[in-house]
């Protein structure tokens, strides 16, 4: 499914990347403080475009994305030298959706072997590093239990990292430019 060109894969009827709502954002920490940009539409469907535009910011600060994917489940993705380190709030969504697809097979995982019609009985669960941002002030087990908030949307999970670690007001103003 990974290079596929679609936003979605699986059993879904939908297969444009337009058909994708959500939202695509760089966060950037520098020594003047907390910046946040869109990254284009694309980067919510092909998770190598969204480690190509969040590595062009060329920051000498911290630099990491938040994928918002139709509001089901986000990514977190901060390049590093040795390779992304990734954050996928919900394993499942690789059954339906590319990017998540393209997440687990960049953590050597296999996506999970569940029917598309079973989805909505499956409780979700995380892969990757629930670490990515303890260096920035988020740790682990705090990033653990926001991810384990099932009853959230997942911009409502990134809102809550945002204010966790003191960019909610910046990420706001990017995403109502954006009307989202």
């Amino acid at each position: 499914m990974a290079g596929a060109g679609y936003g979605k894969s699986g059993s879904n009827t939908q297969d444009v990347e337009e058909d994708i709502d959500g939202f695509a954002v760089a966060v950037v920490r520098d020594e003047s403080g907390w910046k946040v940009t869109a990254l284009k539409p694309s980067a919510l469907s092909d998770l190598e475009d969204a480690e190509r535009q969040l590595r062009e910011l060329r920051s000498a600060g911290a630099v990491f994305g938040l994928l918002d994917v139709d509001d089901e489940f986000f990514v977190i993705v901060r390049p590093a030298p040795s390779g992304a380190r990734l954050l996928l709030s919900d394993a499942t969504a690789a059954v339906d959706y590319d990017v998540a697809a393209d997440v687990l097979d960049a953590l050597n995982l296999d996506v999970p072997d569940i029917d598309p019609d079973e989805l909505d009985t499956v409780e979700p669960w995380e892969e990757g590093d629930l670490a990515v941002l303890a260096d920035l002030g988020l740790p682990d087990a705090v990033m653990s239990v926001i991810v384990g908030d099932t009853d959230l949307y997942a911009d409502e999970q990134l809102g809550m990292i945002a204010a966790r670690l003191g960019f909610a007001d910046e990420l706001g103003k990017v995403l109502d430019s954006l009307g989202h």
